[in-house]
């Protein structure tokens, strides 16, 4: 007999990670709720996957933007059994010294509202299907370990989900919600390039070095293993890196 497909929304899946990991469950027979800023992007996750996935042009800073995320959601397929709170910003470059309020009220307003906002509608979702319930996984950063210089918003966002993740696990068990993080090092994806790690990214001493990356697919491998847990367990934190990568002694 055939099972129900399971049920996804995937914040920030038209690039990068959200792309790698929207298209990894789509392939895997899940039916996937897409959320992004732009449409085209979203059009392109979506090539060749029909009607299990559902585009959704939002920005997850806006709450009225979320919750017709997940009412689009839950209108086709009756229910969210994950949600990968993946969308963000590497944001400023700078001390927090430099860096105007303005781009740091930005940072957050994406990196760590936008995640609280879909946690939030995810939790009530999951909370109506209890005791089902569902998983929550938070896209936090090896930067909630420790610091890149001149990261300092992208830093304390990311440090702050872990704290979102932890709360969420703990206001969850009643309901059969789960909630996990995965911190990821050095995807061969656009922010990459942004950080220079592929002609020398700035380091602890002020030095710069070439960095070693990882397919973005072994990224979503890991996340997709933590979204197919039976209910019965979860992760609660993983940690994936480029292997070699100046993570581990940092500074």
């Amino acid at each position: 007999m055939n099972e129900t497909p399971r049920v996804a929304v995937v914040t920030g899946a038209g690039s990068g990670i959200g792309r790698a990991v929207a298209r990894r469950l789509l392939a895997d027979g899940w039916n996937v709720a897409l959320a992004g800023r732009r449409a085209a992007p979203l059009a392109e996750t979506a090539e060749g996957f029909g009607d299990r996935a559902l585009r959704v042009a939002a920005d997850v800073s806006m709450p009225d933007d979320v919750e017709r995320l997940f009412a689009e959601a839950t209108g086709r397929w009756g229910r969210v059994d994950v949600l990968f709170n993946n969308a963000g910003t590497f944001g400023p470059s700078g001390d927090v010294g430099e860096i105007s309020p303005q781009d740091w009220e930005a940072t957050v307003s994406i990196n760590l509202t936008g995640s609280f906002l879909c946690a939030a509608a995810a939790f009530r979702a999951m909370k109506a299907q209890s005791p089902q319930g569902g998983r929550i996984i938070n896209n936090g950063s090896i930067s909630a370990h420790t610091p890149r210089p001149k990261s300092v918003a992208y830093t304390a966002t990311k440090h702050a989900i872990t704290g979102l993740t932890k709360s969420i696990e703990l206001d969850g068990r009643p309901y059969g919600i789960t909630c996990g993080q995965i911190d990821i090092g050095n995807t061969r994806t656009e922010i990459m390039t942004t950080l220079g790690v592929g002609q020398g990214a700035l380091q602890a001493d002020g030095s710069r070095r070439i960095e070693p990356t990882f397919p973005v697919e072994e990224a979503a491998n890991a996340v997709v293993l933590m979204a197919s847990l039976p209910p019965e367990a979860t992760i609660g934190s993983l940690l994936i890196t480029a292997s070699g990568m100046p993570f581990v002694g940092r500074g």
